[in-house]
């Protein structure tokens, strides 16, 4: 795969970033791509191992060497074609994937990766410019109608691979448009939202319905959708967030991260917005939460005007190495730095916060925190512990909780009388993704809990093969890694 020692003649490029005082003007994607003949090269990388296992690091088993191969070659349609037999949406994954594929890439043993995220992206770009990505309906239609509450990544991939199968679908929405956490939680400078659209779109063409403004549970019950359905696919998010049991929890300027976020999007996108309007303009922000989340409140922070951000994570800071003890191929819990956090934040390691500080109206005047060491302890997990004498007190006027989710919501779940488990996950076996109630699947984050979009993606791709199944009695719909017919 690739050229023989290309990996050897060619070190890994990425895409270079506009500069710092150029893109915090705007919510403009700020990456700049590289040249066809550099992406060939990047391509080239890509060794021709005995066992490639990128395929395992990669939750939809992508073709990764195979479509390597192909840019290599300049074979780019082929490239779009097999990216596309795996993946429904390689131009999310390509943007916003912190790819595992590439910290199980065999080159990355001792040297750095091949850059696949960047190869997948600019596969699908290619093809979106070309004209290749087209509507694909099925040629004969089933009398099975499915429906998919949800229309993030794990319910858009399940429509459209049910809808390939020819069941008619129909995607329920609360919000007011399809695209759910990559509308509305995902920052436009890490994905502008017209690339959620052109494939909607898309998948609209190819007869998929979306029905947006509906709560399913609220505005309609479950057991309505039951009558009127042959079987229907639960995908909504974790969207229970977790907290802090802090004195001072409750004061005006502690936010949690998804109602600045998903309110921030909505005014660059022209919405309305419920609640009051939430702004980082000319104050101290900390944030709370040292993951991808805790990263876009950063960049947002910055982009609105904040006259300083400081990230706060419970963790100690991580090398740029891999850790001992998480050996090549799993992933690393290595030091990770974004290019919001190169946009001027300040992060603080090995923190936790004690107390917000109020003034006598309720608002936040700032935080008092301490040091905290991870005591490992043989056979357990490693048990916190404060560090005696470090109580610290900051002075801000925002505090945006990025902090993770700890289940979803339960109303359908209630309403259908489905089980769960102990973390608000409706109970699904991955085996068939079936729930204890005949007819309904649950997928994603409302199955596993919250993860990856490329995990979203592939639990939706699997669910769909079991719903077909159980319609039709069999289902030749892809499971993980087999790869669909060459359709783009």
């Amino acid at each position: 795969m690739g050229k023989i020692t290309g990996f050897l003649e060619f070190d890994r490029k990425d895409e270079a970033y506009a500069p710092v005082k150029e893109r915090i003007k705007n919510y403009k994607e700020f990456t700049k791509p590289l040249k066809e003949s550099e992406l060939k090269n990047q391509g080239a990388r890509c060794m021709d191992c005995g066992i490639p296992f990128c395929h395992s690091g990669c939750p939809l088993g992508n073709l990764i060497p195979d479509f390597n191969d192909a840019v290599y070659k300049g074979k780019w349609e082929k490239a779009a074609e097999i990216l596309h037999s795996t993946n429904n949406f390689p131009e999310f994954t390509g943007r916003l994937c912190p790819a595992p594929c590439e910290e199980a890439c065999v080159l990355g043993i001792n040297e750095p990766p091949v850059s696949i995220e960047n190869i997948e992206k600019n596969i699908v770009e290619t093809a979106f410019k070309n004209g290749w990505v087209k509507p694909e309906p099925p040629m004969n239609r089933t009398d099975k109608k499915v429906a998919v509450i949800g229309s993030g990544p794990a319910g858009l991939a399940a429509a459209q691979q049910l809808n390939r199968a020819g069941h008619t679908v129909t995607v329920f929405e609360r919000d007011e448009k399809p695209g759910g956490l990559l509308r509305y939680g995902i920052p436009d400078f890490k994905m502008e939202k017209n690339v959620i659209d052109r494939r909607l779109e898309i998948m609209e063409q190819e007869g998929i319905e979306f029905k947006t403004g509906i709560h399913v549970g609220v505005d309609v019950t479950a057991k309505e959708l039951q009558n009127e359905f042959d079987s229907i696919v639960l995908c909504g998010g974790a969207t229970v967030r977790r907290s802090l049991p802090v004195q001072g929890i409750d004061a005006k300027g502690v936010v949690q991260a998804m109602d600045f976020l998903p309110q921030n999007n909505r005014k660059v996108d022209g919405l309305p917005f419920k609640g009051e309007d939430i702004s980082a303009k000319g104050k101290k922000v900390i944030v709370i939460g040292g993951g991808d989340t805790g990263s876009d409140c950063i960049g947002t922070s910055i982009r609105q005007g904040a006259t300083s951000v400081t990230n706060f994570e419970i963790m100690p800071k991580g090398t740029p190495e891999r850790p001992e003890g998480q050996p090549w191929p799993f992933w690393p819990m290595r030091l990770r730095t974004s290019s919001s956090h190169k946009e001027g934040a300040e992060r603080v390691f090995s923190i936790s916060t004690k107390r917000f500080n109020t003034d006598k109206d309720g608002n936040l005047t700032g935080l008092v925190t301490v040091e905290v060491e991870w005591i490992k302890q043989p056979g357990q997990r490693p048990m916190l512990k404060e560090v005696e004498g470090t109580e610290k007190e900051w002075e801000c006027d925002l505090v945006l909780l990025a902090l993770g989710f700890t289940g979803s919501e339960t109303t359908v779940a209630d309403q259908l009388n489905l089980e769960m488990d102990s973390r608000t996950n409706i109970r699904a076996s991955v085996a068939d993704y079936k729930t204890n109630v005949p007819g309904v699947f649950a997928a994603g984050d409302q199955r596993r809990g919250q993860s990856l979009i490329v995990w979203a993606i592939s639990e939706g791709r699997q669910a769909a093969h079991y719903v077909d199944k159980y319609l039709m009695g069999e289902s030749y719909l892809p499971l993980k890694g087999e790869g669909d017919l060459p359709r783009i």
